[in-house]
């Protein structure tokens, strides 16, 4: 996805870090925290949501409280490179739940699955679904031992930031 040129200043960033924080700030706590009033911040979130810079808002689950707490790496390499089979292969992939990762590699790797489910033999039955339902060359499964870190949050000092003084709007 290709976004526009956009100039971000630092209220944007302080507004994305807030968001990515806590999403369920209210637009006055947002407001408060970026220094600004209620509807400024509110128009700036909009077009950030129009600009595609933000994609969504979500809550994020607890996994072993779901029964979603082994967490498996999923390597693949196939010999098929067409673009028929990485379209099939992809819809097989996106309609498993249990596939919460999904990335097209380079290197020895072809594709890398983060899949979550409660126990081994839950990942049996996924693996068995998996290989039953598109051909793969090889498959190599490498289970979570800890979480270390877990975020979704995105670095943000990498942003472009006009170093001009942040007007309300």
């Amino acid at each position: 996805m290709s976004l526009p040129d956009l100039t971000f200043d630092v209220i944007d960033r302080r507004i994305l870090a807030a968001l990515q924080d806590d999403a369920t700030l209210s637009m006055n706590e947002i407001a408060a925290r970026v220094g600004l009033s209620a509807t400024p911040c509110w128009r700036r979130i909009q077009k950030l949501e129009e600009a595609g810079i933000i994609t969504k808002r979500v809550a994020l689950l607890h996994g072993p409280s779901i029964a979603a707490g082994v967490s498996v790496f999923v390597s693949v390499r196939t010999n098929q490179h067409t673009d028929e089979w990485l379209k099939r292969f992809a819809e097989v992939v996106s309609a498993m739940p249990e596939v919460v990762e999904f990335y097209r590699l380079s290197g020895d790797i072809d594709y890398l699955l983060k899949v979550v489910v409660p126990d081994i033999a839950a990942y049996d039955a996924f693996y068995k679904k998996l290989v039953s339902k598109i051909d793969l060359s090889d498959v190599s499964s490498s289970f979570a031992m800890e979480e270390i870190k877990y975020t979704t949050a995105l670095p943000l000092d990498y942003m472009k930031v006009d170093k001009r003084p942040a007007t309300s709007v």
